[in-house]
């Protein structure tokens, strides 16, 4: 086929206006702007939360057909990736202000936010260590680094200060820390023993022998209630509304439970 000076002109006009869609698209999404439906279904997610967050994934899948990306991080910094317009479209964050502020700023859809899960806070033992004589286990000697989340950006760290804290011990212990960027790496840091003792999820620790897991009594630190919101990215997406719906039944708050957590009647 043979074509005409016409026919190029037409082409390349059609290629400018495809060019200029997509453009405008990047635009929208990263001006925080409704995404178009379909396609897979973008999650952020809270380090503590990946491994259930995986397998509910899995289940949803099944069941609906919606394929759906999960990130996992830090809660501060998904937040800073959110407001500065990373395409996530459901938020499942380790805490309720994230959330909270996501919507007072219109990243976050007004009326969609709720707790999906409510955290433990465990110490936990790289195994030299017994720790089921609770907080006295980070006066042993053999003690030379304790691991814990960034309290600045992890709630699950800001728990474990005020834990440290209010029990007198963070002069003692201020030189050992290690901070983990999230409570995953967190975690790899006492796994991997490069750190004695540290501050986890519960979660995270389920089936770890006894003298190597010591959960800490929830009244020692600020409830860790981890909210989930629809983003605006994510109001379009026929598949975010129903996820949600989804981590609020019977199913998925089964298998929370099952992973750890508490969930709100």
């Amino acid at each position: 086929m043979k074509f005409t000076g016409a026919d190029w002109a037409r082409l390349v006009a059609a290629v400018i206006v495809l060019i200029g869609a997509g453009s405008c698209l990047g635009f929208a999404m990263a001006q925080g702007e409704a995404a178009p439906t379909g396609g897979p279904l973008y999650v952020a997610v809270a380090s503590n939360f990946k491994a259930v967050q995986d397998e509910l994934a899995k289940r949803f899948t099944a069941a609906s057909g919606f394929k759906i990306e999960t990130s996992p991080g830090s809660t501060g910094k998904l937040y800073t990736q959110i407001t500065n317009g990373a395409p996530f479209q459901v938020f499942l964050s380790a805490d309720t202000a994230s959330p909270e502020r996501l919507e007072r700023e219109g990243a976050g859809v007004k009326g969609t936010r709720f707790t999906y899960a409510v955290g433990r806070l465990a110490m936990v033992s790289a195994g030299k260590v017994d720790v089921s004589i609770g907080l006295d286990a980070l006066k042993d000697p053999r003690v030379t680094h304790v691991a814990m989340a960034n309290p600045e950006t992890a709630p699950y760290g800001a728990a474990a200060l005020q834990v440290l804290k209010g029990a007198g011990l963070w002069e003692f212990v201020e030189d050992k820390i290690v901070h983990g960027e999230n409570i995953a790496q967190t975690y790899q840091f006492v796994e991997s023993g490069a750190a004695e003792i540290g501050f986890v999820a519960h979660s995270q620790v389920l089936d770890m022998e006894v003298g190597k897991v010591w959960l800490v009594a929830p009244g020692r630190y600020s409830s860790i209630r981890q909210d989930a919101i629809l983003l605006k990215n994510g109001a379009n997406h026929p598949g975010a509304k129903a996820f949600l719906e989804f981590l609020r039944g019977d199913e998925a708050r089964r298998l929370i439970e099952a992973s750890g957590y508490t969930v709100l009647p």
